[in-house]
């Protein structure tokens, strides 16, 4: 492998990353170490290897093709572009909602003075936001998003090894998860975008093509796999660091985790300042502020670009919108179905807007996976691209898995 190309084409994985490390590791990782201490250790790593074949087909199958992976639904038939219109117009607003409020909360907790109303701070995020996806291109989200990461993971980082080397250290013997019906559901939503939801590999694909363009250049499959591995690891390292700061600063605590995303937002990055002390405060809000606003950018970056591909597949004469136009007709509906379901659950309080949307995505990611699985091992994607035998293994315990736990939650939830 050539070190200087590499580097050339790094960026698709960490972007992808980017958009994985928000609310499921913000919010779901510190309220399991916070409900039950290091118990869901494992969870993080299972879901994680479970998940693992679904995205990392995305660049394989860019690379090897040359196709992002809406190209290789196309191939299967018209059934699974409809499909996957289906479920990705069923859950992109209650996903954007939920990484929204999360932002908002962080924005109002770090901001007070500005607004007094979070949801004021909701339609500042979402229109500076679509201005700013509206203006900008693939390189510069790209750029950003390096930044994000290092800043991120040094923080993060630094954070669990100062509460390591702290003075008071926890004890966990009690089991606080019994297997009930309450832990099942939250099993399920923590899971659901863990690291993240299965469609953003469809966004994977077309930020790979997106990067080959723009360096002209086509990395090798063992570069974007590497790219991909980076950002994956990086993803479960921040996950488990999350849960350990919850596990540690407030599980047994008395402390409640709040409903309120502003007094949330607070909680979390008082978990920083209480290991690493007050004056790394503007550093912490720094990297919260930051990870939640590209997390925002690329899913309101990339669910226009999905629609308005799928949709000109299902109805051709779409393609007669010039693209800029029919991208802000997508910005626009993706907006307001946000807003208007951030008005629906807003006296329900944030955690259970971020449960819901996380348990959809649970709940579609078989469905999802598999359609992974049949493009990668299509007639088009040459042998030598395709995955080894590990890896299809991996793939079917894996839909064995989700189908299982989706079907047990369905079964319990409605009809016990």
């Amino acid at each position: 492998m050539n070190i200087k190309n590499f580097l050339k084409t790094l960026g698709p994985g960490l972007l992808w990353a980017g958009a994985a490390i928000g609310v499921s590791h913000l919010v779901q990782s510190t309220r399991a170490g916070a409900m039950y201490g290091f118990e869901l250790w494992y969870v993080v790593i299972l879901i994680n290897l479970f998940k693992y074949p679904f995205f990392e087909f995305a660049p394989r199958y860019a690379i090897a093709t040359g196709e992002n992976l809406l190209q290789g639904y196309q191939r299967l038939g018209k059934w699974a572009i409809y499909l996957f219109l289906g479920l990705t117009l069923g859950t992109m607003f209650p996903l954007v909602a939920a990484v929204v409020t999360v932002t908002a909360g962080i924005f109002s907790q770090v901001f007070p003075s500005v607004f007094n109303d979070t949801f004021q701070w909701t339609l500042l995020i979402l229109f500076l936001t679509a201005v700013f996806v509206g203006i900008g291109r693939y390189s510069t989200i790209d750029k950003l998003m390096k930044f994000i990461i290092i800043l991120l993971t040094i923080s993060t980082v630094a954070a669990v090894v100062a509460v390591f080397f702290g003075e008071e250290l926890q004890s966990f013997q009690e089991k606080s998860f019994k297997w009930e019906f309450a832990d099942i559901a939250f099993l399920i939503a923590f899971a659901g975008w863990m690291p993240t939801a299965i469609d953003v590999a469809v966004w994977h694909s077309m930020w790979t093509l997106a990067k080959k363009e723009e360096i002209g250049y086509t990395p090798t499959l063992k570069e974007a796999l590497l790219d991909f591995n980076i950002g994956y690891i990086g993803t479960i390292v921040s996950a488990l660091c999350f849960l350990l700061l919850g596990a540690y600063v407030m599980y047994n605590s008395g402390e409640v985790l709040s409903d309120n995303s502003t007094v949330f937002s607070g909680q979390v990055i008082s978990m920083f300042t209480k290991s690493l002390g007050t004056w790394a405060y503007p550093l912490i809000a720094i990297a919260a502020l930051t990870t939640m606003t590209s997390t925002v950018i690329t899913v309101i970056d990339a669910f226009p670009r999905v629609l308005k591909y799928s949709t000109e597949i299902v109805a051709p004469p779409l393609k007669k919108i010039k693209p800029k136009v029919a991208n802000i007709i997508w910005i626009v509906i993706l907006l307001s179905g946000s807003i208007v379901i951030l008005k629906f659950f807003s006296k329900e309080g944030f955690k259970v807007l971020v449960d819901f949307a996380t348990t959809i995505s649970f709940l579609t990611a078989p469905l999802l996976g598999y359609m992974n699985y049949k493009v990668i091992t299509a007639k088009n994607v040459p042998l030598e691209a395709q995955p080894k035998l590990w890896l299809k293994i991996l793939s079917w315990l894996g839909l064995i898995v989700l189908s299982g736990f989706s079907v047990y939650y369905i079964l319990w939830k409605f009809f016990f």
